[in-house]
């Protein structure tokens, strides 16, 4: 059976215009939604309870994942929450607070961070987690490259195949850190910590290790080709 259109193509116009007007109200809801979810999200992201804080995230997440041009302002709210909520305590501090791992809103707030598509990333931007507690974080196979961290404690992570190429990680507290098969080719580890780090098939091609201390650690197949190992410290 044949489908009769209208004679007058100013009606079949009529009503094509009528269609993309209405796609176009659609998307113009969808924008302004998101954009006020994204608002109230970021807003209520302090100060909760961490099963709020987690379903904060998650929401933010999904926004980051839908909404690209929202992308960065939420990778960037989120390592401010790392970084104003698990902030680097001192040694005195760290005795009266012996964890071993970070908090579950923390520990998911991260794995947004290192887990992001990074082609999303405007140019001529770094993550800054500096000066963040992260002891037994789990970064396992985590994109952390080029990223701030500087003063940060990661001991007793798990960064194995971590991609840290570039990274600042000077001063960082990587002991007992699980580094192997991490990349780590540039990165700056001047002064950091990697007592009984395990650094097994580490790539540390051009590293700066001045003055770190390897006092335990298992290099074991690194690649150690042009680092810097000027007074590291390798043995009590």
């Amino acid at each position: 059976m044949k489908t009769i259109l209208p004679k007058d193509d100013s009606l079949i116009s009529k009503l094509f215009l009528k269609i993309v007007a209405a796609q176009e109200k659609v998307k113009q809801t969808q924008r302004k939604s998101a954009k006020q979810c994204l608002k109230i999200a970021i807003e209520q992201l302090e100060n909760n309870p961490i099963e709020t804080s987690l379903a904060i995230i998650h929401d933010l997440e999904q926004i980051a994942q839908n909404h690209p041009q929202y992308h960065w302002l939420i990778i960037d709210t989120l390592t401010t929450f790392v970084r104003e909520n698990s902030p680097y305590m001192l040694q005195l501090e760290l005795i009266s607070n012996p964890l071993t791992k970070v908090p579950t809103d923390i520990q998911a707030a991260l794995t947004v961070i290192v887990t992001r598509d990074t082609k999303k990333d405007p140019k001529d931007e770094q993550l800054d987690l500096s000066h963040t507690d992260m002891r037994g974080a789990n970064l396992n196979s985590a994109n952390l490259e080029q990223t701030n961290l500087y003063l940060v404690n990661l001991s007793g992570a798990n960064l194995s195949g971590a991609n840290l190429k570039g990274a600042i990680l000077s001063a960082a507290n990587l002991s007992g850190a699980n580094l192997s098969g991490a990349n780590l080719e540039g990165a700056i580890l001047s002064a950091a910590n990697l007592e009984k780090a395990n650094l097994s098939g580490a790539n540390l091609y051009r590293a700066n290790l001045y003055l770190a201390s390897l006092h335990g650690a298992t290099l074991d197949n690194a690649i150690l080709n042009g680092a810097n190992l000027r007074e590291a410290k390798f043995s009590e």
